[in-house]
């Protein structure tokens, strides 16, 4: 179980690093364009995550998502213990990593916040500065 756990803490920590990492930087490299910016940051989320199901799905079933898992417990493919440590797992791995990532990152990226926001909001709904 304990080899499960670091599994999940891991690829977590790895799977949330990538994208977070890939985002800051596809956004610096894109110069504005959210098409690239988009690209950028999924390729890599993508390679990674196929690295990261090939090297632990093995070991902890490379869950890596709190919901995941818990969709396997309530299916009985996972006993429900199992799956409160790996939960418990997951998301230190997300908290270390993020905690991390905005203790490195500067304190203003020019145009990342409205750019973020452009992207999970509908077209036309933020206000112009």
């Amino acid at each position: 179980m304990e080899r499960r756990l670091i599994a999940e803490w891991l690829g977590t920590f790895s799977l949330l690093a990538t994208v977070i990492g890939s985002g800051v930087m596809a956004e610096r490299l894109a110069n504005g364009n959210v098409a690239i910016a988009l690209l950028g940051n999924t390729i890599p989320t993508g390679a990674i995550l196929v690295v990261l199901i090939t090297i632990f799905g093995p070991i902890s079933g490379a869950h890596f998502n709190p919901a995941v898992t818990l969709t396997f417990a309530m299916r009985g493919e996972i006993k429900r213990w199992d799956a409160a440590l790996s939960i418990i797992s997951q998301i230190f791995g997300g908290v270390v990593v993020s905690t991390n990532r905005c203790a490195s990152t500067p304190k203003r990226l020019p145009g990342s916040r409205r750019q973020i926001l452009r992207l999970s909001l509908p077209f036309n709904s933020l206000p112009r500065f």
